[in-house]
């Protein structure tokens, strides 16, 4: 994948989407509130799934709200070039969503009571689909190979950089009662579950029925059916939607149909040698 680029403090972004000065302000001068809930993702990790998710969490399962409002409005990327406009529209607690490095997150949130929620998804099928992304996306070039989406990830030349450091940056704060960590593997192996962990965590009391709505209404088949959570919204000349659809499969696992044994050890190797001291063990390893 290449796209107009530039770095900033050594993370690739994505020219016109973001800009030096939009990264800057969320870095030195968002003012982070207590009630704050920042939904924390390397990118194809599952970012709109818990947008869904804490949307309908924060609407006591009532899913009016992810209905009549797309996802982006509803939670939006702190990091863009638009956000200090829609900023001024959200409402408490605000759904903030972000795919900043550890390093580059705002500074005022490390001062306040603010929650982050951190997705993490098995790298392999973070390829695949940044693989078939970039086929939609009409800001990126498609990957010429398989192997070339293999590459970005392991020289971290994808945007926001290397997924290692991504993951590593943030799992410094795991120990941290305002962080929550979970993995895109968890989401789909016990939806209720996850929901009711994540539901103790934000100090949110829901009924069960209110749960049985919120993992209802954010299952994948309904969110590919809602146009305000499936990006068919997005113009033309933001997503070419004859190439394919912003929600593809949600599942886990599909790396095994585009990996060759080759490509998996090769990746395999890597993922060893840069995460051996991070002294902690994911679902998918």
């Amino acid at each position: 994948m290449s796209f107009d680029h530039f770095d900033y403090k050594g993370v690739r972004f994505i020219q016109k989407v973001h800009s030096e000065k939009s990264i800057s302000y969320v870095e030195n001068e968002l003012k982070v509130l207590d009630d704050d809930i920042f939904n924390v993702t390397y990118p194809k990790s599952g970012t709109n799934w818990m947008i869904e998710i804490l949307s309908l969490i924060k609407h006591n399962g009532d899913a009016t709200i992810c209905q009549s409002i797309p996802s982006k409005e509803r939670a939006p990327w702190q990091e863009i070039v638009e956000f200090q406009e829609q900023e001024a529209n959200l409402t408490q607690p605000r759904i903030i969503t972000s795919h900043l490095p550890h390093q580059l997150f705002a500074k005022s949130f490390f001062k306040s009571k603010a929650k982050i929620i951190y997705t993490m998804r098995n790298p392999k099928d973070i390829i695949v689909s940044l693989f078939y992304f970039a086929k939609i996306v009409c800001i990126f070039k498609e990957y010429e190979s398989f192997q070339q989406a293999i590459e970005d990830i392991v020289k971290g030349n994808a945007l926001y950089g290397s997924w290692f450091d991504h993951v590593k940056g943030w799992m410094q704060m795991k120990d941290d009662s305002r962080f929550f960590f979970i993995t895109y593997e968890e989401l789909l192996k016990d939806p209720r579950g996850s929901v009711v962990k994540l539901c103790k965590f934000l100090g949110k009391q829901l009924d069960d029925s209110q749960i049985d709505s919120v993992v209802k209404h954010s299952s994948f088949s309904s969110m590919k059916e809602n146009k305000m959570s499936n990006w068919t919204h997005a113009a033309s000349d933001m997503l070419d939607h004859s190439k394919g659809t912003f929600l593809r499969k949600g599942v886990s696992g599909d790396w095994k149909n585009h990996f060759t044994v080759a490509q998996s050890e090769y990746f395999d190797k890597i993922y060893e040698e840069k995460m051996k001291d991070l002294n902690m063990s994911f679902s998918w390893e």
